[in-house]
């Protein structure tokens, strides 16, 4: 069956139910499809790999604290973080993937590491 390639254009024979010409035409199709929500995803992601390396540097030994004004002198970002854990007492701590940290008195962090992930 002969078919018009939704991306090129081009003709091209084969199943009834085919859209593209080539794996080509169809990444290209799909990828100016998502650009929008892609450049989303990648700025939020690029964010929370920023966060979870500055506290994997700043917590070499896997459990430390620090001030939080020197998270944020190394560009940390507070609203971003994968997920939180409540313990038993009632206090959250917030975590970038494995490496989380638990607000403290007097704007301190108490850096933790959560290798049971």
């Amino acid at each position: 069956m002969n078919h018009a390639c939704i991306e090129c254009g081009e003709k091209f024979y084969g199943r009834t139910d085919k859209k593209f010409c080539s794996d080509q035409c169809r990444n290209s199709y799909n990828n100016r499809l998502n650009k929008d929500e892609n450049s989303f995803m990648r700025n939020i992601n690029r964010t929370l790999r920023k966060n979870r390396k500055i506290l994997k540097d700043l917590n070499p030994s896997g459990k430390t604290k620090v001030a939080k004004s020197q998270l944020a002198a190394e560009g940390f970002d507070f609203k971003h973080f994968t997920h939180v854990y409540k313990n038993k007492e009632g206090r959250i701590y917030y975590f970038c993937y494995e490496y989380g940290y638990l607000p403290i008195d007097h704007d301190y962090f108490a850096l933790v590491i959560n290798d049971k992930i």
